[in-house]
C-alpha cells in the first residue's frame, strides 16, 4: 500500500479573515460568560474552551488577559451605543446597559470611572468608556426627565444601580438592578443584549 507523501497532503482551508472575526466574536462572548461566572481570575483556557478554539487562537487575538477584559468592555459600550443609535426610546437603551450590567461584573468598575482625582488609578480607557456610556444614554434624556436635574445625576443614578447589582446569578442581579431602577423612578425596557 502506498501512501502520498506528505507534501502533497492539503490542510483544510482557514476559513481566513471570516474565520477570524467569527473566532474573535466567541472568544468576546465567551470571555464574558465565563468572568460572570468566575471573576477576572478566570483561567484564559477556559475562555479558549467555551469559545471552541484552542489557546493559540486566544494568543493570536489577545496577548494577555487585560487585552481579553478589555475587548469585553469595548463591546458592551458598542452595543450600548449600537442601542442608543437605534432607538429612540431611553427604556431601551437602559435595558442593554442593564443586561451588560447584570452579565459583566468587569463592566461596572468601568462605570464608575470618573477621573476626577487629580491621582486618579482609573486607566485612561476606562474613563473614555464611561464617558461613551454616558454620551450613547444622554442623547434620549427628555427634558425634565429625573436624570437630568444636575449634570452628574445620570452617572450617579448609573452608579447606585450597579452597586445593587450583586448576587450569585445572572437573574438574581437583574432583579436587583430593575429593583434598582424603579426605586429611582426610571423605566427600563426589556433587559436583553443588542441585536443587530
Amino acid at each position: 500500500m502506498t501512501q502520498k507523501p506528505l507534501s502533497d497532503t492539503r490542510r483544510p482551508p482557514s476559513g481566513g479573515p471570516k474565520a477570524a472575526a467569527r473566532n474573535r466574536a466567541a472568544l468576546i462572548a465567551a470571555a464574558r460568560e465565563v468572568y460572570a461566572e468566575n471573576g477576572l481570575g478566570a483561567p484564559l483556557s477556559a475562555i479558549a474552551r467555551r469559545a471552541g478554539v484552542g489557546q493559540g487562537v486566544l494568543y493570536r487575538h489577545f496577548p494577555d488577559r487585560t487585552a481579553v477584559a478589555t475587548a469585553v468592555l469595548e463591546e458592551n459600550v458598542r452595543q450600548i451605543e449600537q442601542a442608543a443609535k437605534q432607538n429612540t426610546d431611553l427604556a431601551k437603551v437602559l435595558g442593554v446597559l442593564t443586561w451588560h450590567l447584570s452579565e459583566s461584573a468587569a463592566f461596572i468598575s468601568v462605570l464608575h470611572a470618573d477621573g476626577t482625582g487629580s491621582h486618579s488609578t482609573v486607566p485612561m480607557y476606562a474613563l473614555t468608556l464611561s464617558q461613551r456610556v454616558e454620551r450613547a444614554l444622554r442623547m434620549h434624556l427628555p427634558e425634565g426627565h429625573p436624570l437630568t436635574a444636575e449634570p452628574d445625576d445620570l452617572m450617579i443614578a448609573v452608579g447606585m444601580v450597579s452597586g445593587a447589582v450583586t448576587g450569585p446569578t445572572r437573574e438574581h442581579r437583574e432583579r436587583r438592578a430593575l429593583a434598582a431602577w424603579r426605586l429611582l423612578g426610571v423605566e427600563v425596557g426589556p433587559v436583553r443584549p443588542f441585536e443587530e
